[in-house]
């Protein structure tokens, strides 16, 4: 039996991408709040909650978890614990998510969900 890869798999796997989805935003706050003392721009936190808000709910996920893994390894290079090896893995969660979709239960399901395109054959080939 054929199976087609879905972007947005439900039951367990959809579950698993939710708490995927949630870990890399409560990582994403949480490495923001640490850096707040060393820069607290009110505008980018703003973002980063708005940002880890979207990504808990599943609203362009594939787009704001390479901007999360962009943030880790920011955070991994140059941020206040930067060289300790344990700040590999917000990186290779945030590229996992941004790999495997939102899953199924995500806003980005409900508004790019399962379409099918059919085309139809061309009736004229410009044949002489």
């Amino acid at each position: 039996m054929h199976r087609l890869f879905s972007m947005f798999p439900q039951g367990r796997p959809g579950v698993a991408l939710l708490l995927l989805r949630i870990s890399v935003a409560a990582i994403l706050l949480m490495d923001t709040a640490k850096c707040s003392g060393v820069s607290s721009v009110l505008l980018l936190c703003v973002f980063v909650v708005l940002m880890a808000a979207s990504l808990s709910v599943g609203f362009l996920t594939p787009y704001l978890s390479v901007v999360a893994c962009a943030a880790a390894v920011l955070n991994l290079l140059i941020g206040p614990n930067s060289g300790n090896p344990i700040y590999v893995f917000p990186v290779i969660d945030a590229a996992a998510l941004a790999l495997l979709g939102p899953g199924a239960y995500s806003v980005d399901a409900r508004l790019f969900g399962r379409r099918v395109t059919v085309i139809a054959p061309r009736k004229d080939r410009g044949r002489p």
